[in-house]
């Protein structure tokens, strides 16, 4: 491949220019290589979140990313392949009960996570909370594990993706997590290296996502199905509510503890609904269900027959963790101490602000504030008042699981100010605010 001078190229992305598939190409592969600070790649990153791409230019960096490693070829499974990946939110732990859910059914999902990235939660980080469970597998044992149960739930390996697993973990700390072209080429790129039939999107609008507005969730979601149409791939995007966290859980291990909830039947009715409306979906793409109705039939009989919980048991067991964990959730990591923030005043609860719980429990430890941090799996909140909720004063708002006491006090220094109380109730929002096919 020729080779460039990454100052230009920076100066040339800076000033608006478009870059050729070339120079993109060269970018990632010199970046993978460990041939380029990372101080040029945000600087690049820095030029894309001001100026964005090109729709040629975002194919050809999604493309460069996809083939900077290997790519899984699944064409031999009888089952249809279907992922489902969400675009980022603050007690979004939907993946996890999701997947073995829809694996249950008959779907194969081959399901490549990320880690926290900014104030929303990662897959991966919730899922090593359990122990012995390994998200780190190469090729290879991918294949072998949707073989045997149609379903693994792994992250980028060395060789699968190389150069998004780098530039994802540089996002996350230098500033440039909110642009769509990065988000949508992160994402489709270890999508589309998975070998899926098709992919189903759940993209997060409100205050703790990365598209604050359904116009800009709206572009996100029509530039990823694009791009899943350039590449022959069949994606469905769902706009979905966040302006409060998803479920009563933010945190990791307790995020856990609430997905094996759902799967035995339980859990909060948000994190429930959400769960069945994309797997329906999965359900219809992939052609194991009639109708709607039908994949509800189907996806509540998984739940009621213990399948589904099963289906996480072998998964779990297969990866190395410890599946005694959804028989006595204890296993998993428990913070040391706790401490409730009560209400205020008598009202209703008009909002509980995402982005502001998010933060918050980056500031306890749950997430990354530099790329090298090492998080704490077992603090983070469970939610005792959401949105619409009547409290006195006194009354409990949130109860916090912390290990040191100066991560709780920068914590509440922003926590208190997420919750504001009303007079008056507030009127319902929808949890699904759209779709894009």
């Amino acid at each position: 491949m020729a080779s460039f001078g990454m100052v230009e190229l920076i100066g040339r992305k800076r000033d608006g220019e478009e870059l050729s598939p070339g120079e993109l190409g060269w970018i990632v592969e010199q970046y993978t290589a460990d041939s380029m600070p990372d101080y040029q790649m945000s600087s690049f990153l820095m030029a894309v979140v001001l100026n964005g791409m090109t729709a040629a230019e975002l194919g050809s960096w999604t493309q460069a990313m996809l083939h900077s490693g290997e790519v899984v070829n699944l064409d031999h499974l009888a089952a249809p392949r279907i992922d489902k990946h969400s675009t980022g939110g603050v007690g979004d732990k939907v993946s996890i009960p999701l997947a073995p859910l829809v694996a249950a059914c008959g779907v194969a999902v081959p399901m490549i996570s990320g880690r926290g990235l900014g104030w929303t939660g990662g897959t991966l980080d919730k899922l090593e909370t359990i122990p012995g469970f390994r998200t780190a597998l190469d090729p290879s044992e991918f294949v072998r594990i949707v073989e045997r149960h149609g379903l693994v739930m792994a992250g980028q390996s060395e060789t699968m993706v190389p150069a998004d697993r780098r530039i994802y973990a540089l996002r996350d700390v230098s500033g440039t997590v909110p642009s769509i072209h990065l988000i949508s080429s992160s994402i489709m790129s270890k999508k589309l290296a998975e070998g899926i039939d098709a992919l189903i999107l759940d993209v997060k609008v409100g205050s703790g996502a990365f598209m604050k507005d359904v116009k800009q969730a709206r572009i996100l979601a029509e530039t990823m199905v694009g791009i899943g149409a350039s590449h022959g791939t069949e994606v469905v995007a769902l706009l979905t509510d966040m302006n409060q966290p998803l479920g009563r859980a933010v945190g990791n291990a307790n995020e856990v503890r609430e997905s094996i909830d759902v799967l035995r039947g339980g859990g909060p009715s948000d994190v429930v609904e959400i769960t069945y409306r994309l797997a329906e979906e999965m359900l219809l793409t992939g052609g194991i269900a009639s109708d709607r109705a039908d994949a509800r039939a189907r996806l509540t009989e998984a739940i009621d027959s213990g399948a589904a919980l099963q289906k996480f048991r072998d998964v779990i067991i297969a990866q190395g963790g410890n599946a005694a964990v959804l028989d006595d959730v204890s296993l998993l990591p428990a913070a040391a101490n706790e401490h409730v923030v009560v209400a205020p005043e008598a009202g209703h609860i008009t909002q509980v602000d995402a982005l502001v719980v998010g933060v918050a429990s980056v500031r306890l430890g749950a997430g990354r504030q530099t790329k090298d941090d090492v998080i704490d799996p077992a603090v983070g909140f469970e939610l005792l008042a959401k949105r619409g909720a009547r409290v006195a004063p006194g009354d409990p708002l949130v109860r916090i699981a912390y290990n040191r006491q100066q991560q709780l006090e920068s914590a509440l220094e922003l926590l208190t100010s997420a919750w504001v109380i009303g007079d008056e109730a507030p009127g319902e929002i929808p949890l699904v605010l759209g779709e894009v096919r």
